[in-house]
């Protein structure tokens, strides 16, 4: 018998984002109705620390090292894989929300390597985030996160500053993840 999360799991496939605006990050411009968000930062020069970093993102390290648990187990990200985020509050006992996105894109170029995700219905939010370590023509390497959405469900909606604030504590978690990742070597 199958386990509840794995029902989950099954359901997310089986739906479609939650949103008509699929793919636009990977775009400069971001889709009018949603609140946006950009973040870049430098982590670091050359062609090591771009594949180190490029590595951490199509690994799910980001993710992973944000505290994030995923369903089914992460392999590398691929353009149409459904994953169930699971992030449990620390200090409570209460289950892990569990949090279902579709890899809407990915891209593997010498000198950009990255990826999106978008929600599915279940996810508290409607939107598209993306993950993207790019080298300039310099060498320098930076990594941004883009993300458009709007509340979804009504928890999060009903908790609007204590939402806003933990995605902003996650976009910042992730910040810091990449550019660990990158300065490994």
């Amino acid at each position: 018998m199958p386990s509840n999360l794995h029902r989950r799991y099954l359901a997310a496939c089986a739906t479609a984002p939650s949103y008509p605006e699929v793919g636009a990050t990977a775009s400069p411009a971001l889709p009018p109705g949603y609140s946006w968000l950009r973040r870049r930062i430098h982590v670091g020069h050359g062609p090591a620390v771009l594949e180190r970093a490029g590595a951490c993102v199509l690994g799910w390290g980001t993710q992973l090292g944000s505290g994030f648990a995923l369903y089914p187990p992460p392999g590398r990200v691929t353009a149409g894989d459904t994953v169930l985020l699971r992030l449990g509050l620390p200090g409570l006992r209460l289950p892990r929300l569990v949090i279902p996105c579709r890899v809407v894109w990915t891209v593997e170029q010498p000198d950009r390597t990255g990826f999106a995700y978008g929600t599915l219905p279940g996810h508290p939010e409607c939107g598209e985030e993306s993950f993207v370590v790019s080298a300039d023509a310099n060498g320098d390497v930076w990594f941004e996160v883009t993300a458009f959405s709007r509340f979804g469900a009504w928890y999060a909606r009903l908790g609007r500053p204590v939402a806003a604030l933990l995605q902003h504590l996650a976009i910042e978690r992730y910040l810091r993840v990449v550019a660990r990742a990158a300065a490994a070597g």
